[in-house]
């Protein structure tokens, strides 16, 4: 290590280390202001009550009161004082790696339970086998270890396909949701969460359950699942399905709808979103006896789906007006958005099949939740393993208002 009286115009790393509490960093600034000394570079992180604070000094040349040095000199008494190891040695310059881009992104996980090392380990190799620097890693959930969030630089040259792939790999073989995510200035100012109905905020099928009912389930349980897989057109299929309903009874509708099950945490985070300022919409490719239902229920904003012919008491087995189909998904995302006069960056959208997926790009943040394969693999990111706060670290909202 350089003596202290030769460190002039020397770029200086200085490491603090020890218990954490409030004023450390004022008293250690202080004393860099009063030497006139030149901060470029600083990151601070606590760890189960201890601090870790690192910043770089660019020191004065041509000191002739030998001053530079004896900041140093200050900076370590004042941390024996306060009970912190200082360390400190001379580094090359200000280091810039041209090979990675300028924005970073943040790794969002998320465990039903807990993070584990292994999860973590193998998490790590894939990010590192991508080139892809870790430079901060937070606990975010404020009680138990279940939520990180990972501030990584990546290359210029990053196979995001390749990427993605691996995630979901990991993901999948752990049960615990990841999602990688850009870290800009929308990322914590979403303001409008679009909700797919069938299987995301309700845990089934509504059409299933009306076929049931009108003595053709499993012919309309196999189109659905075809459809919800993009084996079939959605329009065709709607109206296949409708077409099979033909003669029930308006009251069986409100038999289902008494008895729909909503998706755990569905309550606990629209009522969290709604208490931070978030609109809420529901846009489904379902019908609006539900989804008008559904949106009185839960205090939503906006709430859009198709419409069923109803005539003396009866369907008619037909489907009123344009068919609210993936497209109409998209297109009824841009609209409110505009009419809200939000950017569609500071949009989430969240459902399961593949009639969503436009719906899902169109959003800044589109997530497929407890998604079918197809939307997994072609979504931006996905929720598969908790419930539907855990979207809420996602959004940089340490868990559920109580």
């Amino acid at each position: 290590m350089n003596t202290m009286t030769d460190l002039e115009g020397k770029i200086i790393l200085v490491t603090v280390s020890g218990p954490d509490y409030p004023g450390i960093t004022t008293r250690l600034m202080r004393i860099i202001a009063d030497f006139n000394v030149g901060i470029r570079d600083m990151g601070q992180a606590v760890t189960h009550g201890l601090l870790s604070l690192s910043f770089v000094l660019e020191l004065n040349s041509g000191d002739q009161n030998n001053s530079s040095g004896a900041v140093l000199k200050d900076l370590l008494f004042e941390a024996n004082k306060l009970g912190l190891s200082l360390s400190y040695k001379v580094v090359d310059s200000i280091i810039k790696n041209e090979n990675l881009q300028d924005e970073k992104f943040v790794v969002t996980c998320v465990a039903p339970t807990l993070i584990t090392s292994i999860f973590v380990a193998d998490l790590a190799k894939i990010l590192a086998d991508h080139q892809i620097n870790i430079e901060r890693i937070d606990k975010v959930s404020p009680d138990e270890f279940s939520s990180l969030e990972i501030v990584t630089s990546i290359p210029v040259s990053l196979n995001w396909d390749k990427l993605k792939e691996e995630l979901l790999k990991v993901s999948t073989l752990h049960k615990i949701d990841v999602a990688f995510l850009k870290d800009n200035v929308f990322r914590r100012n979403k303001r409008l969460i679009v909700f797919d109905m069938d299987s995301t905020l309700i845990q089934t099928e509504v059409i299933d359950e009306l076929a049931e009912l009108a003595g053709a389930g499993e012919e309309v349980k196999a189109v659905t699942h075809r459809a919800m897989n993009g084996e079939i057109d959605f329009d065709e299929s709607l109206r296949l399905r409708v077409s099979k309903l033909k003669g029930l009874k308006q009251e069986k509708l409100q038999e289902v709808l008494e008895r729909l099950p909503l998706t755990p945490g569905v309550e606990e985070f629209i009522s969290t979103i709604k208490g931070l300022g978030y609109k809420v919409a529901l846009i489904s490719g379902g019908f609006t006896y539900f989804s008008d239902a559904l949106k009185k229920r839960l205090s939503l904003d906006y709430s859009f789906a198709n419409e069923l012919e109803i005539i003396n008491g009866e369907l008619t087995g037909k489907v009123k007006g344009t068919i609210v189909n993936a497209n109409q998904k998209a297109i009824l995302v841009k609209l409110i958005a505009q009419q809200e006069n939000i950017s569609l960056e500071q949009v989430v959208a969240i459902g399961d099949g593949a009639n969503d997926l436009p719906m899902l790009a169109t959003a800044g943040l589109g997530i497929a939740f407890h998604a079918k394969d197809i939307v997994r693999r072609q979504a931006q990111n996905h929720m598969s393993h908790g419930p539907m706060t855990s979207i809420l670290y996602f959004l940089g909202i340490p868990g559920p208002r109580n």
